[in-house]
């Protein structure tokens, strides 16, 4: 999860402070911005009625780059003045319809956030992971940008000129949450490279940011088409060994720094690496959970390089002095969620699975997602050999996630993992898959994007579980009981086949 944001008080922006926010609903927000909450009809209207473009913000309750945001952007007095341009409209992925919307609009990763004109037009996709002086410059450019990303990009891959800020708003476009929407997923590597190739010298700054995006591109690619290492290798160096250009791209420096290792590593590049990260983890600049992040490279760096070796003393005291640190900073419920998720999983990556166990454990009452610590917690107790704990926290998740597609989501690693660590307990398979489909069967959107993603992910569990034939009367008997949810769904509905077609996988 990428987090790179930049804190700022409610003290100085005169709101309440956020400790006292109420985040018990799941559609809550921080103060100040009067938001259409889910009905995105109605914004689209009146943004039309105001000629306005929309904002549209798809996240979660529980995701943890959404609290990061939500504590460090839609605070912000100048996020909140500029709210008064467009129509700021909250898409819960758990409020009713949120899923099928979620498809209609190719949002699938929590938070997304789109700009679009009143027509519906889609202007760009916002980096949830950058700063916020970033963020509320690209916000402002997708105001008053003349053309939406889309054919900006088609005008600079035609080799057209583009303005400065045009280059500027395709440097910081989300492509990583862009879902084929203005190229496909696998023309995007490629475009990127042709981008960083092409943007103007001129602009040192947007051309450094396109040449490390599509270093992480092609990273992140299973087969990346040829390109210079040595000329990549030598680029990059450079940036480490910049502060000001690193902390200006700390989102890719801190989370492709393994990927951009695995594909140019050598010794000079893995202890500049070293060096930046270690000083981004100080760096007061960075909200904490970027800070964690940053640790947290330096950890898997260390690992990478010395397998199956203990951690040397300096690294761990480091770790657990960052998490005392954090924790301690950490005081409004958004920001807990974010930095608490990222402190867990550091302890635990390093081995200290008791701390990880003891700091998510006091969190348990206090935080409004609750049931996300408690997969850390089930990943920890899988860790120690503890196949019963871990399902014990497995289902205590699943019991106590909230939502439509989040309970769908949690019953989905339940079975998952009961069928890997438990696969003797045919009990307790069939009755969390029940659980699973009476979920379902409740959803108005189950069988829409991530709802119908964690639907398919049950079935292919159940067949693997039922690969010898020995769970197939289970399996008849589940079958059974989402067939009768399918048949509930009107003809018509879009969602009838998707559901019949994973009864039909079931019996297969």
């Amino acid at each position: 999860m990428k987090r790179t944001l930049l804190v700022l008080s409610l003290a100085l922006a005169g709101l309440m402070p956020l400790a006292h926010a109420d985040v018990s609903n799941g559609h809550a927000l921080p103060p100040g911005i009067a938001w259409q909450q889910g009905d995105v009809p109605a914004a689209f209207a009146k943004a039309r009625s105001e000629n306005k473009p929309v904002f549209l913000y798809w996240g979660a309750v529980w995701c943890p780059p959404c609290n990061q945001v939500k504590s460090t952007i839609f605070n912000r007095p100048d996020f909140i003045a500029a709210a008064k341009q467009f129509v700021p409209v909250y898409l819960d992925g758990d409020s009713d319809n949120a899923q099928q919307l979620g498809e209609r609009f190719k949002v699938r990763g929590y938070p997304t956030m789109i700009l679009f004109r009143p027509d519906g037009t889609e202007i760009t996709r916002l980096p949830g992971e950058v700063d916020p002086q970033r963020y509320l410059r690209t916000l402002q450019l997708g105001l008053t940008t003349v053309k939406p990303v889309k054919s900006l990009l088609a005008d600079a891959l035609a080799g057209k000129p583009l303005a400065a800020d045009d280059w500027q708003l395709l440097a910081d476009y989300a492509w990583d949450v862009d879902q084929g929407q203005i190229i496909p997923e696998s023309d995007v590597t490629a475009a990127l490279v042709k981008l960083a190739r092409q943007a103007p010298a001129e602009q040192a700054a947007t051309a450094t940011r396109l040449q490390l995006k599509a270093l992480a591109a092609l990273a992140g690619d299973k087969q990346p088409p040829e390109f210079d290492k040595a000329e990549a290798r030598a680029r990059l160096l450079n940036v480490l060994a910049d502060d000001t250009l690193s902390r200006a791209n700390a989102d890719i420096v801190i989370y492709a720094a393994a990927d951009l290792l695995k594909l140019l590593g050598d010794a000079p590049l893995r202890a500049a690496f070293h060096g930046q990260l270690q000083r981004l983890s100080n760096d007061e600049s960075l909200a904490w959970s970027d800070r964690l992040g940053a640790e947290s490279a330096v950890l898997d760096l260390y690992k990478a390089e010395h397998p199956k070796q203990p951690l040397p003393a300096g690294l761990v005291a480091d770790i657990k002095s960052k998490v005392a640190a954090a924790d301690k900073a950490s005081a409004n419920p958004y920001q807990r969620q974010a930095v608490i998720t990222a402190a867990g999983e550091l302890l635990a990556d390093a081995g200290l699975l008791a701390e990880s166990d003891k700091l998510l454990q006091g969190e348990l009452k206090t935080s409004h997602a609750p049931y996300y610590h408690m997969l850390i917690l089930a990943s920890n107790a899988k860790a120690r050999g503890d196949k019963a704990a871990a399902l014990d926290w497995y289902q205590k998740a699943y019991k106590a996630a909230e939502g439509q597609a989040t309970r769908l989501q949690w019953g989905a690693s339940y079975v998952g993992n009961a069928v890997e660590l438990a696969p003797q307990d045919a009990a307790r398979i069939e009755t969390a898959a029940q659980e699973v489909f009476a979920d379902a069967a409740k959803s108005d959107s189950a069988f829409y994007e991530r709802s119908r993603r964690s639907l398919e992910r049950v079935a292919s569990r159940l067949k693997t579980w039922n690969q010898d034939g020995k769970h197939a009367e289970a399996i008849s008997r589940l079958a059974g009981q989402l067939n009768g949810v399918c048949e509930k769904l009107p003809a018509a509905d879009a969602q009838k086949p998707v559901c019949d077609g994973l009864v039909k996988s079931l019996k297969s």
